[in-house]
């Protein structure tokens, strides 16, 4: 059965895509904390793979009539997903493919940074490809024009980190389709200048609710008033930072899919192609109102509109056509969603465990990714059914590649 709940709220609404899918009580609070703001346009949006997040619930859609909060979009500012399908079918892969996860570690840099400096093994430690350089002279301008006016937003390793994937949850997999054929699938944001740009104005949203002696339910809940000076200022920086996202997603495809023509010379790219955001904010019309509509961890549906739903390491994936679900805000959810911590992800499994999950998956099974096992997530398929109103399913994605930073 499809369709949104009602969570009891004492603010604004709080619709729900949530049967079968267990909510914890912190997201719960969460989502009740954004709801009793003042400027919410109708209701809050929650989607299946919801769980706590900083600043805001992730997997929630909060339209706002006159704010933004910075910390409701996050420091992985335009954080999203970009897939294509190739003429390269099941077929033709080699039985072991650790060659190609190798090379396409190689030709694209991952892992931890030092906040930029000289040891960050994920940024270029050479002079970054020429399809990088060309997106970057697009984007400098923007870039020069928030630091001028905010030289503590700066970051030293904005070109370095272009062409980039990062950490965490941020992956490159190559999948089979239900027909055999290969896709490349991939997943990161704004990299160390998008999360420099979103902590800045956090705090700077802060610094505004402590001046004009606002209360909140909770202090990540800061925001900039409409026509307001900070309002301004990180429309501009938030806007820039998502042209980077996709930007970064456009450049590291390109460097996968040179790795993928040394084997494939005749490697064509179908026109099926999806690049979207999942954590960012728009302007759109919902419910008769132009509003600010803030997807954490949440990704467009409009009628017709392809989109992605990755499951877990070890888990399929989806490419979805939105329904264009109005009490949604035309909006379904961005992945399966974390059903544990971190922590105790590590706590709890082994790295036994994560190789059985992870079987026939060319991936990493050692203890550093114990945190992405597939078991630290929610189960997708039930997420998928509790949305089957609000996306169809067009492809089901396997992963038989897995890079993680």
């Amino acid at each position: 059965m499809s369709g949104f709940t009602h969570i009891e709220s004492d603010g604004a609404p709080i619709k729900a895509w949530t049967r079968g899918v267990p909510i914890e009580e912190s997201a719960l609070k969460q989502l009740r904390n954004v709801a009793s703001l003042p400027f919410i346009h109708k209701h809050v949006a929650v989607m299946p793979d919801v769980h706590w997040g900083m600043g805001a619930t992730v997997g929630s859609v909060i339209p706002t009539l006159g704010a933004i909060i910075p910390a409701a979009v996050g420091v992985d500012i335009g954080c999203g997903m970009m897939a294509v399908r190739t003429s390269i079918r099941a077929e033709q892969l080699p039985d072991n493919l650790f060659a190609i996860r190798s090379d396409i570690e190689a030709a694209v840099p991952h892992g931890r940074t030092d906040n930029g400096g000289r040891n960050d093994v994920g940024a270029w430690q050479v002079e970054p490809p020429a399809v990088a350089a060309e997106k970057w002279a697009g984007l400098k301008e923007g870039y020069d024009a928030v630091v001028a006016k905010h030289p503590k937003a700066a970051h030293p390793r904005g070109f370095g980190h272009l062409g980039t994937l990062g950490t965490g949850n941020h992956f490159i997999e190559l999948c089979l389709d239900e027909a055999g054929d290969v896709w490349v699938m991939l997943h990161s944001g704004s990299r160390g200048v998008g999360n420099r740009f979103g902590t800045y104005f956090i705090e700077r949203a802060k610094h505004e609710m402590r001046r004009w002696y606002i209360n909140l339910p909770d202090q990540d809940l800061a925001y900039f008033a409409e026509g307001s000076e900070g309002f301004i200022d990180y429309v501009r920086a938030v806007s820039w930072a998502q042209k980077y996202a996709r930007a970064n997603r456009e450049v590291m495809m390109d460097q996968v899919l040179a790795v993928l023509r040394r084997t494939f010379p005749d490697l064509m790219v179908t026109q099926e192609a999806v690049n979207c955001h999942h954590n960012y904010v728009s302007r759109e019309k919902h419910f008769g109102k132009d509003v600010y509509l803030t997807r954490k961890g949440a990704v467009s549906a409009k009628d017709g509109e392809l989109g992605i739903i990755p499951g877990s390491m070890g888990a399929k994936s989806f490419i979805v056509r939105g329904r264009g679900n109005p009490d949604s805000f035309c909006t379904c959810s961005h992945g399966a969603g974390r059903a544990m911590s971190r922590t105790e992800a590590k706590r709890r499994f082994t790295m036994a465990d994560h190789a059985a999950a992870t079987a026939g998956v060319e991936c990493r099974k050692d203890a550093e990714v114990i945190d992405e096992t597939p078991m630290a997530y929610k189960d997708i398929d039930a997420v998928m059914a509790a949305q089957s109103d609000l996306v169809d399913i067009v492809h089901t994605l396997r992963q038989v590649v897995c890079v993680k930073g």
